[in-house]
C-alpha cells in the first residue's frame, strides 16, 4: 500500500494493485475566493500550490472517491480534467446526481458492501463539526479499504472525533487510518475536522494503528499547523504512531 498526501485532504492510494484518487482539489495556488468568516480573509484557496502536475497526479487512476462535495474535496478543476468515464464513488444518490450533473457517467454510490476490482470499499459515517454547525456542514463520509494482501485502511473524511469513530475502530480494526486535522474552523461554531486534541483522542482508540494527517495548511480556515501539531504528538509521546506528512510525501505499508 502506498499513500501520498497531495494537497489538503487529495490523497493517491495504492492498494492492491488498484489506484485511488481521494478527495480532488487540483486548482493552481490562490483560484478560489477564502471561505467566509473565518481567518485570513485575504488569502485565496488554495493557499499553496500542487506538489506535482495534474498529469502526474491522473496517471493511471483507476477509481475516484468524493467523501463529499465541498470546493476543497471536489473542485472545478477536478471536474474539468477528471475523464468523464472514470469510477466515481460518492456517498449518497444526491451527490451522484449532482456528480452526473457535470457529465461523470460512471457514478457509484458507496455501500457498506462496494466492491471495486476484489477491494471491498466500505462508506462510514463522520460528523464534519459539532452541534448547529452540521446544518451548515451537511452529510460527509469516510471509507474502509479492505483486501486479503493488504492491512486494512481507513480514511475518515472530514470529521472531528465522536463515538461513530471509536465504532469503526472497534469493528473494523484499521492499522493504517488517514484523518483530515487542521482543526479548521469558521469564527464561530467549533472545529469543523480533527484538532489535536482529537488526535490524540484517535491515537488512543487505536494504539496499533499508524495515523496519517491530512488537510493541514491549504485552506484559510485552518487552525492548526504542522509545526504545533508535531510539537504536539511529541510532547504526548505518540510520534511514532502519527504521520504528519508534507505535501507530495509518499508512504508505504
Amino acid at each position: 500500500m502506498n499513500i501520498r498526501q497531495i494537497r489538503n485532504a487529495t490523497l493517491i492510494v495504492q492498494y492492491a494493485g488498484k489506484k485511488f484518487l481521494i478527495d480532488p482539489m487540483l486548482a493552481d495556488k490562490g483560484t478560489y475566493p477564502p471561505f467566509q468568516n473565518s481567518i485570513r480573509q485575504d488569502q485565496f484557496n488554495p493557499l499553496v500550490n500542487l506538489p506535482m502536475s495534474i498529469e502526474d497526479i491522473m496517471h493511471e487512476i483507476d477509481a475516484v472517491i468524493v467523501t463529499h462535495l465541498h470546493l476543497d474535496h471536489f473542485d472545478n478543476v477536478a471536474k474539468e480534467v477528471l475523464p468523464k468515464n472514470i469510477k466515481m464513488f460518492v456517498q449518497n444518490e444526491e451527490d451522484a446526481i449532482e456528480v452526473r450533473k457535470v457529465g461523470f457517467q460512471n457514478v457509484v454510490v458507496l455501500q457498506e458492501d462496494t466492491v471495486f476490482e476484489g477491494i471491498q470499499l466500505i462508506k462510514t459515517k463522520g460528523e464534519h463539526g459539532r452541534g448547529a454547525i452540521l446544518k451548515r456542514t451537511g452529510l460527509v463520509c469516510g471509507v474502509i479499504f479492505k483486501h486479503l494482501s493488504e492491512k486494512t485502511l481507513y480514511v475518515a473524511g472530514d470529521t472531528v472525533w465522536y463515538e461513530e469513530i471509536q465504532e469503526v475502530i472497534n469493528t473494523k480494526k484499521p492499522e493504517i487510518i488517514a484523518v483530515n486535522g487542521g482543526d479548521n474552523q469558521f469564527f464561530e461554531g467549533g472545529s469543523l475536522v480533527m484538532g489535536k486534541e482529537d488526535i490524540y483522542e484517535l491515537s488512543q482508540a487505536a494504539p496499533n494503528a499508524q495515523i496519517i494527517v491530512c488537510h493541514m495548511e491549504a485552506v484559510n480556515h485552518w487552525t492548526l499547523s504542522r509545526k504545533e501539531l508535531k510539537s504536539f504528538i511529541n510532547e504526548k509521546g505518540i510520534s511514532s504512531n502519527v504521520l504528519v506528512p508534507d505535501d507530495g510525501e509518499l508512504y508505504t505499508f
